[in-house]
């Protein structure tokens, strides 16, 4: 191995290029900081490589497939739909190739030094980047630490050709017969409905109640429904025990009702959760602390118990979404840069590209109670919305959460076609402070489905005018 003579200096180094990353490299260039970003794979990170991209193109994937068979409702029949999944594939290979390349020319458009290797802190201002051949050393004033997380391997499920993780589930050559998804949290709902869409035969084992932990129970039902159509066996308070491999497929012990179960499927696929990538990389030699869980510990504006290392996304607390890191890295860069800017997570939205989708921001009804506000749960359905039946996607309804005493807009809970661009609108109303008046007062297109926002509005006000 060969190892670089003098150290190169940088004022901002960050490492790792996923959404957080590489978000907080542009941000801290834009304000003036010489900045170098170091990344051990693909730059985009798990989301645009094997995570949320070619999940979200798998999934539009299947419902082109499923809008293909035709709907005898509309008097629309068809036959012989076929699927060539390799052309699948590379199409989604596409799309992936289109973004990190914009990811590149962005990073090198605001003067960003971009570096390949693995890292390795010396101390508090020095880290070694390593590949096969050469290891050199930088300094740097303030460092951005967005190394992300990895899929949760569970006891006797250790991942191999036909037990998957999400990465290897995304990135089958073929269309399964049949599917064992253990986990009903987003990842195994979405991937789950995806292959359903395309054919396969489902079965989702989570060990709760309920699948989507974190939605409300009304929220779900929609999502059960649709599954129980799409011929998806969901089966709850299963706890996965052990799996036999064959050269063709998998049989999956499960323990439900105290009775052991198994289950014959050409693959299984375990979405059960992340784990913060924290170890191995030398934290503890630049004396950042981290908890019993591998997250770091930082203050309002991202910064460790050294206040020149910031740590973001899936390696802090909080849900291990793309667009958390991102706001993350923006206010870490900023803070960097001396700005007073500080994080606020109550207008980060949540969504679930199920069919139908799910989406919520700001408090849910019983949380903004178990908060201590007095409140209005006002709801319109997605059957009284013109749009929505043109569309014949009707299943589902939009809750607003309100304070009683003004009308303030502090959540909001979407189930249905679309749900996570309606949520968008949502969020601004919180993150604007805007009451429920505001949003009955701005006048909405018609026929769309954002019209389901201003009309729970209304029921808010008390005044609606497209349900009783």
């Amino acid at each position: 191995m060969v190892v670089g003579d003098f150290p190169i200096e940088t004022d901002t180094m960050v490492v790792g290029a996923g959404p957080g990353g590489y978000v907080a490299a542009i941000r801290a260039a834009q304000t003036g900081q010489k900045v170098t970003i170091v990344e051990k794979g693909d730059l985009g990170g798990v989301c645009l490589n094997v995570g949320c991209i070619p999940s979200k193109a798998l999934i539009e994937a299947g419902h082109k497939v499923h809008s293909a068979h035709g709907n005898e409702d509309m008097g629309i029949t068809t036959e012989n739909v076929s699927v060539d999944f390799s052309k699948v594939q590379a199409w989604k290979g596409q799309v992936v190739n289109k973004l990190t390349s914009g990811v590149e020319s962005l990073l090198k458009g605001n003067k960003v030094d971009i570096v390949k290797g693995e890292v390795f802190f010396v101390d508090q201002n020095t880290l070694r980047v390593m590949d096969e051949k050469n290891s050199q050393t930088y300094t740097f004033n303030n460092c951005i630490i967005a190394t992300g997380s990895t899929p949760i391997e569970i006891p006797n499920f250790k991942y191999t050709d036909r037990v998957l993780d999400s990465t290897g589930a995304l990135n089958l050559d073929e269309i399964p017969e049949k599917m064992v998804v253990i986990g009903g949290g987003y990842i195994g709902i979405e991937l789950g409905t995806a292959y359903a869409n395309l054919g396969t035969e489902v079965t989702i084992l989570e060990g709760t109640k309920e699948i989507l932990g974190g939605f409300e129970k009304q929220l779900t039902q929609p999502v059960k429904k649709s599954l129980k159509k799409k011929n998806v066996t969901i089966v709850t308070e299963a706890m996965a025990k052990g799996v036999d491999e064959s050269d063709d497929g998998v049989k999956v012990s499960y323990e439900v009702n105290g009775k052991e179960e198994t289950i014959d499927a050409d693959y299984a696929l375990v979405t059960v959760g992340r784990r913060p990538n924290t170890e191995e990389i030398g934290l503890e030699q630049a004396g950042v602390e981290v908890d019993d869980k591998g997250l770091v510990k930082i203050d309002n504006q991202c910064r460790t118990n050294k206040e020149n290392i910031y740590a973001i996304g899936d390696i802090v607390q909080g849900p291990p979404l793309a667009h958390k890191a991102s706001y993350e890295g923006k206010v870490a860069a900023e803070a960097i840069s001396g700005k007073k800017t500080v994080i606020d997570y109550l207008a980060i939205p949540a969504v679930v590209f199920a069919d139908p989708e799910v989406a919520g921001v700001g408090y849910t009804e019983q949380g903004a109670k178990d908060a201590g506000y007095d409140v209005k749960a006002s709801k319109f359905p997605f059957g009284a919305n013109g749009r929505a039946l043109s569309l014949d996607s009707t299943d589902g309804f939009l809750k607003l959460v309100t304070r009683k005493d003004d009308g303030l807009v502090i959540g909001a809970q979407v189930v249905g076609p679309n749900a996570s661009d309606v949520i968008a609108e949502l969020g601004l109303a919180i993150e604007a402070g805007m009451t429920a008046e505001d949003i009955a007062l701005t006048i909405h297109a018609h026929p769309t489905l954002g019209e389901v926002t201003m009309e729970a509005a209304d029921v808010a006000l008390g005044t609606p005018i497209h349900t009783m």
